[in-house]
């Protein structure tokens, strides 16, 4: 009997070595769930899949049901996004942006929006100098966790409501479990650390502005670096892991 098919867009979010010649493949898909499926003979240098399922690369492709993993049968590759393979900075960068989204997307739990941000974030990646690299990486990381239902307050007391000044000459009081930034008062009751007010001012901006408007912004790797830490904190606060991308981001000494 033959198996139901169906087919789907999708971004190689990671690939795991299978038997000899074989791959699964995570994949992101258009409603922003997880799909894994199995890619037979796609470590083969003949086959057709090699160059179409790469990682960060968007394809079109035609899966079977299985029991446990689907079956890829057909591929086409949409984007190949080739520079965040080939270029050690940009690599570098794109990692942690799929590693995140590999631990909080799930099979059958639709999140859209992930999808487009995730195609327009690795497009925009792949157009900047390696420089700004990190700071594409940065706000994909604040974006994705706010999509998926895990947006830091960085305006408004995590605590009271009220309205906190996040001057960038400043320190500003912030609790990663509690949700964000804090007043004085509310600080003093719960556990919570100082941080400039200049990483609260730019991992805001990060989380408002369009990825072309980023493009254009006058940070270097220290601002974006910093906004990183933060979001590696926020997310073992809430994700419950420390992206291991992440850490290698910091200690690579590519930047």
């Amino acid at each position: 009997m033959a198996q139901p098919t169906y087919d789907a867009r999708g971004i190689v979010l990671r690939k795991t070595k299978l038997g000899e010649s074989d791959l699964i493949l995570t994949l992101l898909v258009e409603d922003g769930s997880q799909v894994r499926a199995v890619a037979k003979g796609a470590r083969k240098p003949a086959s057709s899949f090699a160059s179409r399922l790469e990682l960060y690369s968007v394809s079109d492709v035609l899966l079977a049901r299985g029991r446990s993993l689907d079956v890829v049968k057909e591929a086409r590759l949409v984007e190949s996004n080739e520079r965040l393979r080939r270029d050690m900075e940009h690599a570098a960068c794109a990692a942690p942006m799929v590693e995140l989204l590999d631990r909080v997307t799930q099979m059958d739990l639709e999140s859209p929006r992930l999808f487009a941000l995730t195609c327009t974030a690795l497009s925009s990646l792949g157009r900047v100098d390696a420089s700004q690299a990190p700071l594409i990486c940065a706000a994909h990381l604040l974006k994705t966790v706010s999509f998926a239902g895990l947006r830091p307050s960085l305006s408004i007391c995590a605590g009271c409501a009220c309205d906190v000044a996040s001057a960038e000459c400043g320190e500003v009081f912030v609790s990663y479990r509690e949700g964000g930034v804090l007043c004085p008062n509310c600080a003093s009751q719960v556990e919570s650390q100082l941080v400039p007010g200049e990483v609260v001012a730019w991992s805001k901006a990060l989380l408002c502005s369009t990825f072309s408007a980023i493009e254009d912004m006058e940070a270097g790797p220290s601002e974006a670096f910093a906004v990183l830490r933060f979001c590696q904190e926020w997310i073992y606060e809430h994700v419950g892991t420390r992206l291991k991308s992440l850490n290698f981001l910091f200690t690579c000494g590519l930047f």
